[in-house]
């Protein structure tokens, strides 16, 4: 599978894994996947008939870590570089990672009504708990396109979903643990 096609079909996982816990979650029908062209949202679906798009986003740490998670030949460099990535506090790399990947996508344009993003944890040294535990220290930026932000707590969604914004939902989330 080549680079695009596999970077499609991580998404559209990625979609439906969300998709299925927030539909079990909330009671809200989530239908219908469709990949879209750029300037426009990963996905979109439909939430309870009305279009939804879904920015997708894969939370992997560094380059580094996603080349071995998604099984890429590694360099000796790129060993290097995960030997030294362990030297750091996990919780850390979470932050930076995470706080890195919101802030990349809020600046982007989306031609869009709606927008969600939908952060799918690939590390598996992360999960739901971690950062539920840690989300206080997240930096949401005052402008950004999204009306809601969710994580997928790993790779099959074993861990579940964590709204990250708005903050009611995470907090009404941190009530509940």
């Amino acid at each position: 599978m080549n680079a695009a096609a596999e970077k499609v079909a991580l998404e559209h996982e990625a979609a439906r894994i969300f998709m299925r816990h927030y539909e079990q979650r909330f009671g809200i029908k989530m239908r219908h996947i469709w990949h879209n062209e750029p300037r426009r949202p990963d996905v979109s679906c439909y939430y309870d008939s009305q279009r939804l798009d879904l920015e997708i986003a894969h939370l992997y740490g560094s380059e580094a870590e996603a080349m071995h998670i998604l099984g890429r030949e590694l360099s000796q460099q790129t060993h290097q570089e995960l030997l030294a990535l362990l030297r750091l506090p996990v919780e850390q790399r979470m932050l930076e990672a995470l706080n890195r990947i919101i802030c990349n996508k809020a600046q982007k344009y989306y031609d869009s009504q709606r927008v969600w993003l939908v952060i799918r944890n690939a590390n598996p040294l992360w999960r739901r708990e971690d950062m539920l535990a840690h989300c206080d220290k997240l930096h949401l930026p005052k402008q950004h396109p999204f009306e809601q932000i969710w994580v997928v707590g790993d790779m099959l969604g074993i861990s579940g979903i964590l709204p990250l914004f708005p903050l009611t939902l995470l907090h009404a989330e941190a009530t509940l643990c």
